[in-house]
């Protein structure tokens, strides 16, 4: 039999069975529930409130998993299909399966040198890696790792425009195969996890990597007159301080007796996200860069049909921020079947949000998604096993997917459509 008919689901379960045989288990765990449980118990309170944390009271994060309960797959029998094609091609991007790394900002909570672990992984599973505006290592160091592996890079628009044209020229540089504009953080949610514990990682100095190595936030944060106000020496006090020498470039011992690293946080502070971001902003972005352009956090159809038909972008990612940002906001898949509908099926439309097997990478582009973003199970991969958790969760994410393409009588992306779906019956006696 050969490879492709074997596919990657095959060859992973092969991979864990016979490890099982020597009494080897996976490093990660090949279900969800199992996965966090695990990672919460290896990471700190302040690492598990901002990671896994979401705004309010948790709705919207419920109404993403809520989503995906409402929809069903019908496989179908006998289909004599034994080998699946699972690549596919997303604004010049060749991908081996139909996902990305979502951006996650301040990884290293959950382990040091996160992004370049991540990144490793990335490139060894022929995933393409969104490296975060939010990141704990800056993203030349991140492509150093991945060689020619494919890479994205996410933008954070500043109030500091030409902080936006450093990191966007920065991004071109590393190879960047589309710039991904972040919308819906212009400001942050309210987040009562981080909220609870006095947690904010950027006052620690934790991502804001690709500010401290920017020639021009660097400038910014020189320029900014020294603090008059005297901060009261107490035991957090002392540790905050710590933190801030110990992420900042450099020695901790030289960065602990300089002003650089709280200079960088406040600065930091000020300047990282536009409130005011408007059209307008975004309508520049074409004399600005040379690189596809995707609009990530759109849920409505009107939103979706303005950034292609008037700022003429190349993709966008439907997104509730992983349920960070809105409490109570419609959930993306809910709002992807509406997108697809209202731009039609020649539009490159991206999923994130609520992905948590392949299963539901499966339902996503059924219901439209050309490619879908995969976020917290990877960095729970990352809490518990570091490069090699990440590997893993992303093989056992695509391995599933494979397995239910296989099993459903998908032979290649283009196949799986609505046709493959019906509404679950508890969604329908609901709707009556």
């Amino acid at each position: 039999m050969s490879t492709s008919q074997v596919g990657p689901g095959r060859l992973r379960q092969a991979t864990i069975y016979r490890a099982g045989v020597l009494g080897r288990r996976p490093a990660v765990p090949a279900d969800f529930a199992t996965l966090e449980e695990a990672a919460r118990r290896a990471s700190s309170a302040r690492a598990w409130a901002y990671v896994a944390g979401g705004a309010g009271e948790g709705r919207t994060m419920r109404n993403n998993r809520r989503a995906f309960d409402r929809w069903v797959s019908v496989p179908r029998m006998a289909h004599g299909i034994g080998g699946r094609d699972l690549s596919t091609r997303v604004l010049g991007t060749e991908l081996a399966s139909p996902l990305l790394l979502a951006p996650i900002g301040a990884g290293a909570l959950m382990r040091r040198d996160s992004d370049l672990a991540i990144a490793r992984a990335a490139a060894a599973t022929g995933v393409p890696y969104i490296f975060s505006n939010q990141g704990c290592n800056p993203m030349e160091d991140c492509a150093a790792v991945m060689g020619d592996s494919p890479r994205w890079v996410q933008l954070y628009w500043s109030t500091d425009e030409q902080l936006v044209d450093s990191f966007i020229q920065r991004a071109e540089k590393v190879g960047a195969g589309a710039l991904v504009v972040t919308l819906d953080t212009t400001i942050l949610g309210w987040r009562p996890h981080d909220l609870n514990l006095g947690s904010l990682p950027f006052a620690r100095a934790e991502g804001i990597a690709q500010y401290t190595s920017d020639p021009r936030f660097l400038s910014l944060a020189a320029e900014r007159p020294p603090a008059t106000s005297k901060t009261t020496v107490t035991l957090g006090a002392l540790r905050t301080l710590a933190a801030m020498a110990r992420n900042y470039p450099g020695g901790f011992w030289s960065n602990l007796v300089s002003k650089a690293p709280r200079a960088a946080v406040e600065t930091f502070l000020d300047v990282y996200s536009n409130p005011g971001l408007s059209w307008g902003h975004l309508a520049t972005l074409r004399d600005r860069t040379r690189l596809p352009i995707v609009l990530k956090g759109i849920l409505h159809p009107d939103d979706a049909r303005r950034a292609f038909d008037e700022l003429g972008v190349d993709a966008i990612v439907v997104s509730n921020h992983g349920g960070r940002q809105v409490d109570s906001s419609i959930a993306s898949l809910d709002a992807l079947v509406d997108i697809r509908e209202a731009v039609g099926p020649s539009k490159t439309v991206l999923f994130d949000s609520g992905i948590r097997s392949g299963a539901d990478v499966f339902t996503a582009l059924a219901l439209g998604a050309d490619a879908v973003l995969l976020g917290r199970p990877y960095m729970y991969g990352l809490a518990l096993a570091g490069e090699r958790g990440v590997a893993e969760v992303i093989r056992n994410i695509v391995a599933e997917f494979d397995l239910t393409m296989a099993l459903t009588g998908t032979r290649r992306i283009a196949d799986i459509d609505r046709r493959l779906l019906r509404r679950a019956w508890s969604a329908q006696a609901d709707s009556t």
